[in-house]
């Protein structure tokens, strides 16, 4: 017996604010290009103040966000502008109706985090950090291995980040500064930067740490306003797992480094291989191309697909682990500042 066809999915419509290197490599073709993304979202427009903004194929390039409204309905924005801007533009946003994605880091405090909370309730909407590392598929075999126990009890993580400057991005009001580099178009450093990537990254799979300290200053970048470089140590309850970062905008070359110490072996992610060490056995994995720049965007549509799942599942029961994520963060990137401005070890409130 015949039975109905099924109704086709909703399609969302969309906009992206910021038409810089992070709209045109990474957002744009994950929601243009990826198969489950292209019958389930349209975007609509750009939007871009600045004057000297190329178009990007037939897509509208507009100055101002107030001219979304002229577009007709639109379920969702895509923020991805300099940091100083997200939390207005995400309470914009919610104001007005819109479903928001927005690049990391999305509030720097709790409070800010809490105003975003509150937005986001009394409208309705869904609010998702950009926190696209969490399918970088070399993240996604380290955490596979960790739930598994390949390593037993994990007590050391060791996490790095090495770049010879902050990326350029589009420059600031000196000739060469970057606007991550500034403090009022980044709010803070390589630790916001960076960081925050690693941060959520860690609360995955440790949960929230017990106390964190912190130093951040300017080893090579005197031009700069905010810091170059940042070192973090976390410490868990009982005092029997401890973990270190350490990011700098002052090396001499591009490196990223992970690795796990437990009492059954140990994880390294050194540039593009994954090691496994157990029982005096060493298993590498290449991942250089999955690493590769031109690869980002993969990440982005797996993001993308879970903030489309989220819409479908409806706002009021998706929305709350998304807030949950972005206060976690915030609790945490606010109490290493606070640690490196004191010079003193900070307790990380359980409830944050």
């Amino acid at each position: 017996m015949p039975t109905p066809a099924s109704p086709e999915p909703r399609r969302y419509r969309g906009a992206l604010i910021g038409a810089g290197g992070i709209a045109r490599q990474s957002h744009l073709p994950a929601l243009r290009g990826a198969p489950a993304l292209q019958r389930r979202v349209e975007v609509v427009a750009l939007v871009d103040s600045a004057a000297d903004v190329p178009p990007v194929d037939t897509l509208p390039l507009l100055a101002r966000r107030e001219q979304l409204a002229d577009l007709g309905p639109l379920d969702f924005i895509d923020i991805c502008t300099p940091t100083a801007s997200h939390l207005d533009l995400t309470l914009w946003g919610l104001e007005r109706g819109y479903h928001v994605v927005c690049e990391k880091p999305v509030a720097l405090t709790r409070v800010e985090a809490d105003r975003i909370g509150a937005a986001a309730r009394a409208n309705g909407r869904i609010v998702m950090p950009c926190h696209q590392y969490r399918h970088n598929p070399v993240w996604v075999k380290v955490k596979e291995w960790l739930a598994a126990g390949a390593i037993g009890h994990w007590h050391l993580a060791e996490f790095s980040v090495h770049r010879p400057t902050a990326d350029p991005g589009r420059a600031a009001g000196d000739p060469g500064l970057p606007w991550r580099g500034t403090r009022a178009a980044g709010r803070g450093g390589v630790l916001l930067d960076h960081g925050t990537h690693l941060i959520y990254q860690l609360l995955d799979i440790a949960g929230l740490p017990s106390t964190v300290s912190a130093w951040t200053g300017r080893l090579r970048h005197a031009a700069y306003e905010v810091e170059d470089t940042a070192s973090l140590r976390f410490e868990y309850p009982g005092g029997g797992r401890l973990v270190t970062m350490f990011f700098t905008w002052a090396a001499r070359s591009r490196e990223n480094r992970i690795r796990f110490v437990g009492d059954a072996g140990a994880i390294e992610w050194a540039g593009g291989e994954l090691r496994l060490e157990r029982a005096g056995v060493v298993e590498r994995f290449d991942y250089s191309a999955e690493l590769e720049k031109s690869a980002y965007h993969r990440w982005f549509t797996g993001l993308f697909e879970g903030f489309v799942a989220a819409l479908d599942h409806g706002a009021a029961a998706a929305a709350a682990p998304f807030l949950e994520d972005i206060r976690r963060v915030a609790s945490v990137v606010e109490h290493a500042y606070t640690a490196a401005r004191s010079g003193t070890t900070v307790a990380i409130p359980g409830s944050a």
